[in-house]
């Protein structure tokens, strides 16, 4: 089921509901780039775990409208905003790739509605003391940091480039990044499904520009306005090993400064081998005792 939420500010975000409508509630923030028709466990697997999951279009994304200059923090914000116009006191958050530092902004920023956050092949923050941000990352994603550093008008001049190539032909952009993957993650992009909905994703993420790209690798390289060793909602923390998006030297390290967090880091794994845990990670964040407590407003 598909909404409109709109914010105070006039902004309009696209919200997405599967699984069970009474179920828990869990929020699944999207990848970089990405949408709310991102990586998700099917409807019916999501019913049959009793998990209400939500889904959205970051700002610039999809449907949902920019806000510009938007930090890592505003996540939490937007997360909140949708939480009570759904009805939703308490959730669990997930987030994959580039979603992950949204899902911890959720954890620091909202401790009473967060009850459980996971993180999937995330990035540390920009700051992050005695870490190699780069050490083991791919190419192309030091050249988009790089572009940020040097200011967004170049970033954005880079990634419009990268993004109309994707939307003239999503499956020549996801065949081309197959073939640069480790062979861990080659086997998973191989299946057809998954190929499609990569495809999906990524069509629907920047069918109109390049703007939420641009925004969450500004973010991404800039101050996230919170402090990680605040977080007191429980957090696990997975990553691949092999993963040359997002190195696991920042799990590893995220794990050394969120109290109590829960680390897993698999050998053979890398990127796209969260898509074989997120179902589960969906169902730990959904043990909670959240209940629908308030009331629905500022319907789009």
């Amino acid at each position: 089921m598909a909404w409109t939420v709109c914010a105070g500010d006039g902004r309009r975000l696209s919200v997405e509901e599967r699984g069970d409508p009474r179920g828990r509630p869990v929020f699944l923030l999207h990848g970089t780039p990405g949408s709310r028709l991102g990586p998700a466990p099917r409807p019916s697997v999501l019913y049959r775990m009793g998990v209400r999951l939500i889904t959205f279009d970051r700002p610039g994304y999809g449907d949902s409208d920019r806000r510009p200059g938007r930090t890592v923090r505003a996540a939490a914000e937007d997360v909140s905003l949708i939480a009570d116009a759904l009805g939703i006191d308490r959730f669990g958050v997930v987030g994959r790739s580039g979603g992950a530092p949204h899902a911890l902004a959720c954890a620091a920023l909202l401790p009473d509605r967060t009850a459980r956050a996971g993180a999937l092949v995330g990035l540390a923050p920009p700051d992050a003391a005695d870490l190699d941000w780069f050490d083991g990352m791919t190419e192309a994603n030091v050249h988009a940091y790089v572009n940020a550093a040097a200011g967004r008008q170049r970033l954005t001049a880079a990634l419009g480039r990268r993004s109309l190539t994707i939307r003239a032909d999503p499956a020549a952009s996801v065949a081309e990044m197959r073939s640069e993957l480790p062979e861990s993650d080659r086997w998973i992009v191989a299946d057809a499904g998954i190929q499609a909905m990569l495809e999906r994703n990524f069509a629907e993420g920047l069918r109109s520009s390049a703007d939420g790209w641009v925004d969450d690798v500004m973010a991404f390289s800039t101050s996230w306005g919170f402090d990680l060793s605040g977080i007191t909602a429980p957090v696990y923390l997975w990553h691949g090993e092999e993963d040359i998006f997002a190195p696991v030297a920042h799990t590893r390290w995220l794990g050394r400064n969120i109290p109590g967090a829960r680390v897993e880091v698999e050998r053979d794994a890398a990127h796209f081998g969260a898509l074989r845990v997120m179902t589960r990670v969906i169902g730990w964040a959904s043990q909670h005792k959240g209940q629908e407590q308030r009331r629905a407003w500022h319907w789009g």
